[in-house]
C-alpha cells in the first residue's frame, strides 16, 4: 500500500493551496457580507457576486471538476489523488463550490456521466460541468425511515409516455440555490400489486426540472439555526408530470445508482472533515497561545496540551484510512472496500466534531459566536453523522461483515 502521491497529485496540490491562500481564503468575509447585506442570510437565496468571480478564477488555473475521474470532462485523478484535494477544499466552506466540486452537483454528475442517456447528459450534464447550472438529489423522506432507502414512499408511475410523481422530501440540498435547474428525484415504481419484486428493485430515479408544475418547495430547512444559502429545502410533489425519457438507467435501478453514487461521495465528504478538523486544529494552536489565564498564555496548560496532542493524532488516523478507502477502491473496487468506506463515514465526522469542539472551547464564548468559523463547522459536520447514512447504519454494516465467518451457514 502506496500513499505517496502521484506527480500530478501534488502539482495540483501546489496550485489548489495557493489558490486557497490567494483567492478562497480572502474572500470569505467578503461572501459572508454580501450574503448578508443581500438578505440572503434570512431565507432570500443569493449567488454573492465574488462567487462567480472565484469561478472564474479556478477555472482559469485548471482547478476546475477535479473530482471527476474521466479526463474528457474532469481531472482525470483517482480516488487516492483527488482525497488530498479535498481535504484542501474542505478547509474553506466556499471553496468546493468555487471549483465545481460541492455536493450534491459532485454525485449527480457522477450519475449522469455513468448511467445517462446521450440526450439526458447533453441537456443537464454539459451545463453542470461548465458551472452554468446547479442541482439537487432528492432522495430522504419526513414520513418514512430513509436510513433504509428501501422504505422511501414517493410514487413513480407510469401514464402513457409519462412518468408521474406524488409524494415528499426534504433535507434535499441545493434545492434552493438560485441557480438550480434540475432533481434527480428517487422513488417506487415498483413494490405494489400481487408481485411486488425484491424490495431492492422496486426504486428508480428521474430527473425532474425545479420548474415543473406541482413541484413546491414548501421551506428552507435551517441547521442549528443557519440558513445556507444554497438550502436544504422540503418539496412537495402532486401529480408532478415527466417524460419517461427523463427516467435514468431502467425501472428499478434506483437503489443500484444510490449506491455508486456514494462510494466516491463518502471520500470526498470525510477529506473535507478532516480539512476543516486541520483548520480547526490550527486556530486552537494560535488561540491557545495568544491568550493569557493566570500568568500564563494558556498553551502551557497541560489539558490543552492534552487536545492538541490528542487531535493531531485523530486527525493523522483519520486520513489514513481514508486514502486506505480511497486506494482500496481504485485497486480493488468500491464492492470490496464497503467496510473501509462504511468507516471512514462514522469515524471522520465524529473526528472532526471532537476537534473543533476543542477548538471552540479554547476560543471561549468567540467559539460560538460567528466571529470565528468554528460554530458554522461544528453545526454542519454533525449533519455529516445523519448525511449519507446515519453512523449506526454503517457500523451495522461493519458488524455484519465481521461476524459472517462466524455465523454457521445452514447446509
Amino acid at each position: 500500500m502506496d500513499f505517496q502521491p502521484s506527480e500530478r497529485c501534488v502539482e495540483f496540490k501546489e496550485r489548489l493551496t495557493a489558490f486557497m491562500v490567494e483567492h478562497v481564503h480572502p474572500a470569505e468575509a467578503v461572501y459572508e457580507r454580501q450574503l448578508r447585506e443581500s438578505g440572503g442570510a434570512g431565507g432570500i437565496h443569493i449567488q454573492p457576486p465574488i462567487m462567480e468571480e472565484l469561478k472564474i478564477r479556478a477555472h482559469e488555473a485548471g482547478l476546475w471538476n477535479m473530482f471527476l475521474p474521466d479526463p474528457d470532462h474532469g481531472a482525470g485523478l483517482s480516488n487516492s489523488d483527488y482525497a488530498p484535494l479535498a481535504e484542501i477544499l474542505g478547509r474553506s466552506h466556499i471553496a468546493s463550490e468555487a471549483c465545481n466540486c460541492s455536493a450534491p452537483d459532485t454525485g449527480n454528475m457522477e450519475v449522469l456521466h455513468q448511467f445517462a442517456t446521450p440526450a439526458q447528459k447533453e441537456r443537464w450534464l454539459q451545463p453542470l460541468l461548465e458551472g452554468e447550472i446547479r442541482s439537487s438529489f432528492a432522495m430522504t423522506e419526513p414520513d418514512v425511515a430513509s436510513s433504509d432507502a428501501t422504505n422511501i414512499a414517493l410514487r413513480i408511475e407510469r401514464d402513457g409516455g409519462d412518468y408521474v410523481l406524488n409524494g415528499r422530501k426534504w433535507w434535499i440540498s441545493g434545492a434552493l440555490h438560485p441557480h438550480c435547474r434540475i432533481m434527480i428525484v428517487m422513488g417506487k415504481t415498483g413494490g405494489w400489486g400481487s408481485d411486488p419484486g425484491p424490495r431492492h428493485k422496486q426504486q428508480s430515479m428521474v430527473l425532474v426540472p425545479l420548474d415543473t408544475p406541482g413541484v413546491e418547495i414548501l421551506r428552507g430547512l435551517p441547521v442549528f439555526g443557519y440558513q445556507d444559502h444554497e438550502g436544504h429545502a422540503e418539496i412537495d410533489f402532486t401529480d408532478v408530470r415527466v417524460g419517461a425519457e427523463n427516467l435514468i438507467a431502467g425501472e428499478g435501478d434506483g437503489f443500484m445508482i444510490a449506491q455508486a453514487r456514494l462510494g466516491p461521495g463518502r471520500i470526498h465528504h470525510c477529506m473535507r472533515a478532516i480539512g476543516a478538523a486541520g483548520r480547526a486544529l490550527e486556530a486552537m494552536c494560535a488561540r491557545a497561545v495568544s491568550r493569557t489565564t493566570f500568568g500564563q498564555p494558556i498553551a502551557m496548560r497541560g489539558n490543552i496540551q492534552d487536545w492538541i496532542a490528542e487531535s493531531r493524532i485523530e486527525i493523522e488516523m483519520a486520513r489514513l484510512l481514508t486514502l486506505k478507502a480511497a486506494w482500496l477502491m481504485d485497486t480493488v473496487g468500491n464492492r470490496h472496500a464497503r467496510t473501509e468506506i462504511a468507516a471512514i463515514k462514522v469515524a471522520a465526522p465524529n473526528i472532526a466534531l471532537k476537534v473543533i469542539d476543542r477548538a471552540i472551547q479554547v476560543h471561549g464564548g468567540a467559539g460560538v459566536s460567528d466571529d470565528f468559523t468554528l460554530a458554522w463547522a461544528y453545526a454542519h459536520l454533525r449533519t455529516l453523522r445523519l448525511a449519507d447514512g446515519p453512523d449506526e447504519v454503517h457500523k451495522l454494516s461493519i458488524a455484519r461483515r465481521e461476524l459472517m465467518p462466524y455465523i454457521p451457514r445452514e447446509e
